[in-house]
Order: C-alpha cells, then structure tokens, then sequence
C-alpha cells in the first residue's frame, strides 16, 4: 500500500519545490544569539523571535541549571496525575501578575494554548468572531469547537461589528485577535476591539506571543500599549519568544475560565506539564523584565535603525513600529533565492511564501533584537543591498 502512497507525497513534495515553496531547515551548532553558527560559517541571525536577546542571557542559563538539579529534568506526566511543582505554580502566579489577570494555566506550547481554549468555553449554541489574519494556532482551534464560527478583515472594526450585530442570538460571543500579526507585524487596535466588545457583550481574547516582554511601558503586551489590560477577559502567549525562547505557553484569563480549563482543556489534561526547568528558568526571565527598560529601549532603537535605512535604499517594507519588518518581494522563488543570497553575505534570514502568507506577497521576514548593535543592523542592510544587485 505504502508504494503508491510514497509515490503521491513525493509528487507533492516536488510541486513544492518547482513553485519555489519548499522551506528548507537550517541546523545551528551555537546557543540561539545576535550570531549564529550555521554549515557556511558565523553569520549574523535576523529571523528569531529572541526580541530581548533573553535566549543565551548567563542569568538565564544558570537558573536553568540550578533547576535541573533542584526540581529534574521532567514531570513524566500530566498536571492532574502528578506533574505539578511549586515551580509551576509560582509562575503562574507571576505571570498573572504580570499580564493584569485574575490567574494563569501552563501549556506545553501557545499553539496548544489556543487549542485548548475555544472548545472548552464554546458551544453550538455560542459565536466566535475572529481576525482573517489570526494565527493558525487560533484557527485550528476554532475548528475543535462546535461555536459559530465568523471572520473579519484584518483590523476591520466595521466588519467586526457587523459580524457582532448578525450574532446577537448566540449565548456567549468571543471576538478573539493577535495582539501583533506575526507575518506583518502590525498591532490589533484593541482599545475599539473592546469598546465594540462592551458594546455588544462580548468577550476579548488575545494571543500576545508577538509582544509581551517589549510591547507597553512595561513589556506587558499590546493590552498594555493600548491601555485595556483590565478590558481583555482572556491573554494567551509563549515562553518561547521574548521570555527566553525555550518553549511553552499560557492562558491568563479570569479566574472561572482558568478553573473550567483545568477541568476540561484537553491538550492541558492530556500533555505532559511544562519541563520544570524552563518554568523556573522563566521565572528569572520575568525577574529580567522589571529591569529591561534598557533592552526595550536598544530594541526600539534598531527596529527604527534598520526600517528607516531600508526604506531610504528603495526596499518596500510593511509600515509599523515592530521589530518584525516584513521586508516585501512579492514572486515566492526570487524571495526564496533573495534569502540564499543574503545567507551567502552573512546575513541568515528566511523568505516566507504560500501558504504561510498570501500568494504573491512573498517576503522576507526581518526580526531585529536587542542583541543587535547597530553595526549588525548596518551590514544587514548593506547585504540587502548587494543582494538586490546581484538578483537584477
């Protein structure tokens, strides 16, 4: 049977390739930091989620081995079974604290987060009202749950209260959106999401991944930035990219919506707890955060460095203030071959295509870090630029 099986996935694997789609994996041998180590030598790494440069921080690391030899490697189970610590429960409790909510529940990751989150609190009888742009983790979720299910354009808050006026027959409405789009880096406008919420008793929920730890005065996320932290009923977000950058995710929400996902989140009752070494790791990452002001202000600085330097050269970049500057091709392959060229300079960076973003507006995703110093931005741009002439 396997024969003619292998035989379609091996058709479909080389349609990928011939539409200049395929997306190879790069191995690393060095920490994840500004440089990185990959087959052709040191090159400079500008598409990681390592927004703080938090991911090789020395203090971070000997939290990490301190709690391997306090707590183990591993729980070798679930919560309610017997994989609970105080680690586990103290960073909840930070993490609730942090983010402004009532309590917090561990994941093993944010896509489970978001996957666990829509068919526990929704019915057939409830509606869903979610961004066209939302990540594939909320919309996979979605689809676990029996709620009608609705969309809106991008950021469109006159679709979106459409969308709120045609379900005011549902028991429960959620309008749920990213805090930051990862393929564009633009920021959900929040403060009209939840006037539009109050107004059509509707709950908020935001997946943050993009933006806790820089976004805000105080890294505290876009709910922060728009001043509507005590306004959003549910956040979900990852330890896996400013908070260090290991893995892992979470629910803060009101206290009753964390408790009913204790009882009833399947990927929460049914994965192993978190590692109890990245939740004590994190818990010094959070330790970090009240004293980044340094951090985020170096971050902001080389997002403008390189947006303002690009847009000087003639490259089209997406307009924002985020570190993710989507650096715009547009043809799948010329980014594809744009992103082997830059590799070749030095610069390790990756183009994006179909289906991660839509068809035609291939890209390249540039993240910057406060690892960065400005002279990394500088010859980040200047690889663009020779990379461009060489592409004609």
């Amino acid at each position: 049977m396997y024969a003619s099986v292998r035989d379609d996935l091996r058709d479909t694997l080389d349609e990928i390739r011939e539409a200049g789609l395929h997306k190879p994996e790069r191995v690393i041998g060095t920490p994840q930091s500004a440089t990185v180590s990959v087959a052709s030598g040191e090159v400079l790494n500008f598409c990681a989620n390592n927004y703080l440069g938090l991911a090789d921080h020395p203090r971070v690391i000997a939290a990490a081995k301190e709690a391997l030899d306090r707590w183990g490697y591993g729980m070798a189970s679930v919560r309610f079974i017997c994989g609970t610590q105080d680690v586990h429960k103290e960073l909840e409790a930070r993490l609730s604290a942090f983010l402004g909510q009532e309590d917090t529940i561990l994941y093993s990751s944010c896509f489970d987060a978001n996957g666990g989150v829509f068919e526990t609190l929704l019915g057939p009888e409830d509606a869903v009202i979610s961004d066209a742009l939302n990540h594939a983790s909320i919309i996979d979720g979605i689809r676990l749950s029996k709620a009608r299910r609705h969309r809106y354009a991008n950021r469109d808050l006159d679709e979106l209260e459409q969308q709120l006026k045609e379900t005011q027959d549902a028991r429960r409405r959620l309008v749920v959106t990213d805090g930051v789009f990862s393929m564009d880096g633009y920021v959900a406008p929040l403060a009209e999401i939840c006037d539009l919420a109050d107004r059509y008793d509707a709950l908020v929920m935001v997946d943050d991944s993009h933006a806790v730890g820089f976004v805000g005065p105080g890294g505290r996320g876009t709910p922060e930035l728009a001043g509507v932290m005590d306004r959003v009923d549910i956040v979900t977000g990852t330890l896996g990219k400013a908070l260090g950058g290991a893995s892992g995710g979470y629910v803060a929400a009101r206290a009753e919506i964390v408790a009913l996902l204790r009882q009833r989140s399947r990927p929460y009752l049914f994965s192993n707890s978190l590692a109890p070494v990245i939740a004590a790791a994190s818990l010094t990452v959070l330790d970090l955060l009240e004293t980044a002001d340094d951090l985020r202000e170096r971050l902001i600085e080389n997002t403008a460095l390189f947006r303002r330097r690009m847009t000087d050269a003639g490259f089209e970049i997406l307009p924002g203030d985020h570190p993710i500057a989507p650096v715009m091709i547009g043809d799948a392959a010329e980014a594809g071959r744009m992103a082997e060229l830059l590799l070749e300079r030095g610069v390790y960076v990756i183009g994006f295509s179909y289906p991660v973003v839509p068809m035609g507006r291939a890209r390249i995703r540039v993240q910057l870090s406060a690892a960065h110093s400005p002279d990394d931005v500088e010859k980040a741009v200047a690889a663009f630029i020779d990379a461009r002439r060489e592409l004609g």
